[in-house]
C-alpha cells in the first residue's frame, strides 16, 4: 500500500494500528521522518516490541538485518527495526524481504521493519527491491508538494499541542517562519507552553519516553480542550521588547501618518523586531488596499469592523497606477530580507510603510 504522509499520518495517531510487516519511508524532509517514528512508537511500546536501529554501510549490512528480524527475545513479543542507508538490498535479500513481508500479513510473526531512505523517484520505485515493500508492506511518502499540505500537517501538530488557530493566525505564522516546516513547528511548541501548557507537558513527556508516557494506550487527541489562538494572541506571543508593534505600524500607516510610521520602523529595528513581521504587516495592508481599489467589499476580505474606516481612508489617498509598483516592492523587501539583494531590508521595509501611508520618497 502507498500513500502520501498527509494520509498516513493521522492514521498512526488513532489508537490501535497493526505495525508487523515492512515500512518503506521515503523523502527529502527528516523532521517527517523523525515524526514517523514518534507515531509508530507508542504502538511499538504498547505491543512489547524491541526496538533497534542499525544503519546500512554496505548491501552486506542487509544480512544484519535479517539477522536481527529473525532473532528471539525471551523479554519481548517481536522486534522493530529503524533501518537507515541507501543501500538497495540484493536479490536474495529481496527474496527473504518478501518473505518476511507475508509471514507477517498471515501472522506468522509480528516483527515490523522501517526503512527510511531518501526521496525515491518513479524509476527506482519500479526497481525490483521497491516491490515487496509495495504490494506486500506499507510505503510513505514523506514529501510535501505544496503549501497547503504543509499547512495540513502542522494543524495536526497544533492539535497535539492543543491549539487551534485562526485563518489570518496560520497566515502570521507561515510568513514569519518563512514557510520552514521545522521553524513553524518549533513556534508552535513554543506557544503552546504559552496557551496550554498542561498539554504541552503531555507531548513533552511522550517525546521524551517517561513512565507517564507508557502508560498512554493512544497518540489521539482531544480536540475539543484546545485553546483558539487568533492573531492578536500570536502577535503577542512573536513580538518582542518592542515599545511599538507591528498593530501600532499598520494603524500608523494606514491614517496616514508618515511621521509616527518612521518612528515605529525605528523603534522596532532598534528592538530587533524580525523583518518578516514587518513585512507580513506591510503587505497585508497593501494587498487590502489594492483590493478595495478594485472594488472588493472590505467585510469579504475579512477586514474587522473597527478598521474598514480607516483602510478606506488609506485607499482614498491611493490610485491603481501607485499600487501597480507595489508587489515588485512587497517582493525586494522580501529579497532583501532573505540577503538575495544588498540593499537593506530595514531601509526597503521604511520605503514601502512610508509609500502606504501616502508619502513618496522616489518620484515615479
Amino acid at each position: 500500500m502507498q500513500e502520501s504522509f498527509i494520509q498516513a499520518y493521522p492514521k498512526l495517531l488513532q489508537p490501535s494500528v497493526a505495525v508487523a510487516g515492512l515500512w518503506l519511508a521515503h523523502g527529502d524532509e527528516p523532521l517527517l521522518h523523525q515524526w514517523l517514528i514518534d507515531a509508530l512508537r507508542p504502538h511499538w511500546r504498547a505491543q512489547n516490541y524491541a526496538r533497534k536501529r542499525i544503519e546500512l554501510v554496505s548491501v552486506k549490512s542487509w544480512q544484519e538485518v535479517l539477522s536481527e528480524l529473525g532473532s528471539q527475545s525471551l523479554f519481548d513479543d517481536a522486534s522493530a527495526l529503524i533501518v537507515t542507508g541507501n543501500h538497495k538490498p540484493d536479490k536474495a535479500v529481496i527474496a527473504e524481504l518478501e518473505r518476511f513481508a507475508v509471514d507477517a500479513q498471515t501472522g506468522a510473526h509480528s516483527h515490523s521493519l522501517l526503512w527510511l531512505t531518501p526521496k525515491q523517484d518513479r524509476r527506482a520505485q519500479s526497481s525490483k527491491w521497491f516491490a515487496p515493500f509495495a504490494q506486500y508492506g506499507n510505503v510513505i511518502d514523506c514529501n510535501l508538494y505544496n503549501e497547503q499540505q504543509r499547512q495540513q500537517l502542522l494543524q495536526i501538530q497544533a492539535q497535539q499541542f492543543g491549539l487551534r488557530l485562526s485563518q489570518e493566525a496560520w497566515q502570521l505564522l507561515m510568513s514569519h517562519t518563512e514557510h520552514h516546516l521545522l521553524s513553524a513547528y518549533q513556534t508552535l511548541w513554543r506557544l503552546s507552553y504559552l496557551f496550554a501548557p498542561q498539554l504541552a507537558d503531555n507531548n513533552k513527556q511522550l517525546a521524551a519516553n517517561t513512565p507517564e508516557a507508557n502508560d498512554k494506550s493512544s497518540t489521539s487527541v482531544n480536540t475539543s480542550a484546545n485553546v483558539a489562538l487568533d492573531i492578536t494572541d500570536l502577535q503577542a506571543a512573536l513580538v518582542s521588547d518592542a515599545q511599538f508593534s507591528v498593530f501600532d505600524l499598520s494603524d500608523a500607516m494606514l491614517a496616514g501618518n508618515s511621521a509616527q510610521v518612521a518612528k515605529i520602523i525605528f523603534q522596532l529595528k532598534a528592538t530587533d523586531e524580525p523583518t518578516t513581521l514587518v513585512l507580513w504587516a506591510i503587505s497585508k495592508d497593501m494587498r487590502h488596499i489594492m483590493a478595495l481599489l478594485d472594488g472588493q467589499d472590505p467585510q469579504a476580505l475579512g477586514i474587522w469592523r473597527s478598521k474598514q474606516g480607516l483602510y478606506q481612508q488609506a485607499s482614498r489617498r491611493q490610485s491603481k497606477a501607485q499600487t501597480a509598483e507595489w508587489p515588485t516592492l512587497i517582493y525586494r523587501c522580501d529579497q532583501a530580507i532573505k540577503g538575495v539583494v544588498r540593499q537593506p531590508a530595514w531601509e526597503l521595509l521604511l520605503q514601502a510603510a512610508l509609500e502606504l501611508s501616502g508619502q513618496r520618497l522616489f518620484a515615479a
